[in-house]
Formats: structure tokens, C-alpha cells, sequence
């Protein structure tokens, strides 16, 4: 049995549960120098609050608090209720050091000490 409810009614806890997303989300999308609150997050995906979300395309870096995770290509689908929806077209993990050009051996040291070292 489905609940009809009155269309305030209905808004009101759709606001509630657009600002209970907004206090729990870590995640915030960084797109031409401005940041934006992460509502939900999939694997293909992610939903921006719709009231403050412009139309993003294009590429965005995505950030867990200071973490830096993915460089992504996104394209607007769809806005659902008070979300706007996102989806990945790229999703690059972002490295935290250098990619090699050679092959590291498994059992190559650490480090190099000279014997003419200073102590």
C-alpha cells in the first residue's frame, strides 16, 4: 500500500533528507574553482543538491575531506526529486606518487650508502 502525502508534506521530508545527506557526506566535487557538496555516491555516479548544482559536463576532481581521489569526465543525467544526478563517463584514480619508466627490480635496496659517507 503506497502513502499519498500532501505535496508540502512531501517537500518538507524531501529537504530533510537532501540536509541529512549534505551533514554526512565527506565528498565534494571541485568544478572551474568551486566546490560542491556530494549528496550520494555510486560506482558510475554521484548526485549534487539540485537547488545549488549547476548543469556540470566535462571534468571535475572529486575529494574525500583533503584526499584527492578521482579526476573524472561527468555528464548530467537526470534530476530526481531534489538531487541532480551524475554520471561518470571517465573516473581516473589520482596517483600519490609518480608513475616509473623502468622496471623496479624486487629485490632492489632502498638506498645507496658510500664508504666516503660523512658520519
Amino acid at each position: 500500500m503506497e502513502a499519498i502525502l500532501p505535496k508540502d508534506i512531501q517537500a518538507g521530508l524531501d529537504a530533510a533528507r537532501v540536509d541529512s545527506l549534505r551533514k554526512s557526506s565527506r565528498l565534494r566535487v571541485h568544478a572551474d574553482g568551486v566546490e560542491h557538496k556530494v549528496l550520494r555516491y555510486w560506482d558510475t555516479g554521484f548526485s549534487l543538491d539540485a537547488q545549488t548544482a549547476p548543469q556540470l559536463r566535462g571534468r571535475v576532481d572529486l575529494f574525500d575531506g583533503a584526499a584527492h581521489l578521482f579526476q573524472c569526465l561527468i555528464v548530467a543525467v537526470e534530476q530526481e526529486g531534489c538531487e541532480m544526478l551524475f554520471d561518470f563517463k571517465r573516473a581516473t584514480r589520482v596517483a600519490k606518487s609518480a608513475a616509473l619508466d623502468f622496471e623496479r627490480a624486487a629485490d632492489a635496496p632502498a638506498g645507496l650508502i658510500t664508504v666516503d659517507a660523512p658520519h
